[in-house]
């Protein structure tokens, strides 16, 4: 089976976490769009295995958590009419769980913003854990039952924190400026829920920043263009990607380390040759598979016409 070179690979995933279009990488790497796609398809599979099976036992103290919109193939007023929409196509949400002193991303997980997606969000999120944290998250209404059944009332120091925003901004009849600009943060309530939360670290400034450099880093949640996901698998294996580059590849500038290293979690830098490896050590063993059962059944094969004869 042909494979490009390490190095162009290598090229290509770096230039989809940097928010290129898959249409721009092909034109600048010289390879065809199915390419890219096929290597993103690849790349998605083994860094959400990579994440899974690394990123546990965390150390952490204070834990953020937000979700941050997107769609796949229409937005979901327009599905009903859109021609041949596939399953997954509407609104899209991507719940994230941010450390607030490594910046680590510690859970995330896709899905609609509703109370059984809280749910599996906040089981995963408390696995990964390795003692009581401070949690904070906005007033998703999903979130309380969600933290309350999965870490328990008295395992966890959560909070919500409501920002209050003032009207206008997003009416009709607003002018352009207006109808793009977001609306203006008047205040921020601080609620306690469970245990006992330390008002001053009740916060969502970082996974609220952190939104922003998804947005940055991939094209495909970048607003008012046609880079959105067609499929909704495509668009978790670019988050899958994007993670573990985020995690364990990118320094962070105020920390001057990955937010692995910061967590505790290795003490090296990976880089994008990594998760490379991870495809071609994943496609050797599949490839080992598929031979021992070749053989196998040549085995069988052969047993059964000796038994006959």
């Amino acid at each position: 089976m042909n494979k490009l070179p390490v190095a162009k690979r290598v090229q290509i995933l770096s230039m989809l976490v940097e928010g290129s279009s898959l249409r721009s990488i092909s034109r600048v790497c010289g390879v065809s769009i199915n390419t890219v796609t096929k290597l993103l398809v690849d790349a998605g599979q083994v860094c959400a295995a990579f994440h899974d099976a690394s990123v546990r036992k965390v150390k952490s103290q204070k834990i953020q958590c937000d979700e941050i919109w997107s769609f796949c193939y229409a937005k979901a007023k327009n599905v009903t009419a859109a021609k041949a929409a596939p399953e997954g196509a509407g609104n899209v949400w991507t719940f994230t769980a941010l450390d607030a002193d490594s910046k680590m991303i510690v859970s995330w997980l896709v899905g609609s913003r509703d109370g059984d997606t809280a749910w599996n969000f906040m089981c995963d999120l408390r696995e990964r854990l390795a003692n009581k944290v401070q949690l904070t998250t906005d007033g998703f209404a999903g979130y309380k039952d969600a933290v309350g059944g999965s870490f328990g009332s008295e395992d966890v120091d959560y909070a919500m924190l409501v920002k209050l925003y003032s009207a206008g901004g997003a009416s009709p009849n607003a002018s352009a400026e207006r109808r793009y600009s977001p609306a203006t943060c008047t205040g921020a309530v601080k609620t306690p829920i469970y245990g006992e939360p330390d008002k001053k670290h009740i916060s969502t400034s970082y996974i609220e920043r952190q939104n922003l450099t998804m947005r940055m880093s991939m094209r495909r949640f970048t607003r008012l263009t046609n880079a959105f996901s067609k499929k909704f698998e495509n668009h978790c294996h670019s988050l899958a990607l994007y993670f573990v580059w985020y995690n364990w590849m990118r320094k962070h500038k105020t920390l001057g380390s990955t937010p692995a290293v910061a967590a505790g979690l290795t003490d090296e830098t990976l880089d994008m040759s990594h998760v490379v490896r991870l495809i071609d050590k994943r496609d050797e063993e599949r490839l080992g598979e598929k031979r021992a059962a070749v053989f196998a059944h040549a085995d069988a094969l052969e047993r059964k016409l000796s038994h006959l004869n």
